[in-house]
């Protein structure tokens, strides 16, 4: 009666969270503090509801599948200044389309250019571990069997594709790879991404790159996949790449990004779309072509997280094997067994943070472990009582 395919299927991350904790009791009188999910807190600027308020009749209009010919110019014309991209590297009308926030893209991505079966064999899915488990999800539900490749401290927190024989790569239809990184913040430099590009168009496979975190930074811009496409030559071949408001601009509610790249993988995607896809509502179009378009937001909610990391740093120091990431909200804490300490957390200080085991899924089970993943995403006073219990039950 179901789809076989649910049974690869884990229990969502915070499914598992609520089952580990269901059945303790927080300190009575202490306030909870969440930082378990990454869901900005910050203010979200003001245009967003004076430009939803303005275009409030568009409610009444179904929205279109490709959005606005203003929103894909404003996106494009955003990703050439971002990442300094050659004139016509990117056609508005052929490489970009909106997504409902980034989760539905990638989720219904891999529907689209995994196939039934790659050189005669069940396609593989090639997937950072630890990882944000909608791919791994993604992977199951188009049929491809997911191939986790281990990010240690030891390589930088990144996959090395670059080990793998030619056996794994002829097999490999689809390759997640996020960065900056969830959970670890690391960033992928314009090498890295070359290097994989370069297996992707030799070995025909689809290189996903998650740049949802992009715009929160320590210092250096991450670089991202298009760097290294105009790197190569310009071409968008074999390549797509995710980008949200939902972190640049403090708007998880709006749920509005798009997706960018190879013009077949974008058309296919679109018809694919037509039939399961959330379309965007024009008053939401108009808010966030404002926001591709504005840059001061930006740099305000970029400073408030890097105020955020300097609390972490003093009062965490060299607690927890912490580390301040060059990318991403999310602190990565070494804590032995990230099961008893969420637990610890909550019993002891009602804080909430979510167990590293829950990202990864290694054989050895040993990446995730040791791991908390802890997010930096309340206001300042919050995120300083927060660390501070952390520090207090785990340090």
């Amino acid at each position: 009666m179901l789809n076989d395919r649910l049974e690869g299927l884990s229990e969502y991350p915070f499914q598992r969270l609520r089952d580990l904790i269901g059945g303790l009791k927080p300190p009575a009188g202490v306030s909870p503090i969440v930082m378990s999910i990454g869901e900005p807190q910050h203010a979200y600027p003001d245009m967003v509801a004076d430009t939803l308020h303005r275009h409030r009749d568009l409610y009444g209009k179904y929205p279109p599948i490709p959005g606005t010919p203003e929103y894909r110019q404003a996106a494009t014309a955003w990703l050439n200044r971002r990442y300094r991209l050659p004139a016509g590297m990117l056609d508005p009308d052929r490489n970009l389309i909106p997504v409902a926030g980034t989760k539905e893209g990638l989720y219904l991505i891999a529907q689209a250019v995994v196939p039934s079966r790659k050189n005669g064999a069940v396609p593989l899915a090639l997937l950072p571990d630890p990882f944000y488990p909608v791919y791994a999800g993604a992977a199951a539900m188009a049929g491809a069997e997911a191939r986790l490749l281990p990010a240690r401290r030891e390589n930088r927190f990144l996959p090395d594709f670059d080990a793998l024989p030619p056996s794994v790569l002829e097999r490999t239809a689809i390759v997640y790879l996020c960065s900056p990184a969830n959970p670890q913040g690391t960033v992928a430099d314009v090498d890295y991404w070359m290097r994989l590009l370069a297996l992707a168009r030799k070995y025909d496979f689809t290189v996903i790159a998650d740049e949802c975190y992009a715009e929160i930074y320590a210092e250096t811009p991450p670089t991202g996949a298009l760097e290294a496409a105009a790197r190569l030559g310009g071409s968008l071949d074999n390549l797509v790449c995710f980008h949200s408001l939902s972190k640049r601009s403090s708007v998880p509610g709006l749920r509005v990004g798009f997706v960018v790249g190879d013009a077949r993988i974008i058309t296919a995607f679109t018809k694919l779309r037509s039939y399961g896809g959330t379309q965007i509502p024009l008053p939401v179009l108009h808010a966030a072509t404002a926001l591709w378009q504005d840059e001061a937001h930006v740099v305000e909610n970029r400073g408030l997280y890097q105020k955020k990391f300097a609390l972490a740093e003093r009062i965490l120091g060299n607690r927890l094997g912490f580390f301040k990431p060059p990318g991403g909200f999310f602190l990565w804490l070494d804590v032995g067994d990230s099961e008893a300490a969420t637990k610890a957390l909550y019993e002891k200080a009602a804080v909430t943070v979510l167990p590293g085991a829950y990202l990864a899924k290694a054989d050895d089970g040993t990446i995730g472990k040791p791991y908390l993943r802890v997010a930096l995403v309340h206001d300042l006073p919050t995120t300083e009582e927060g660390l501070t219990r952390i520090r207090d039950v785990l340090g």
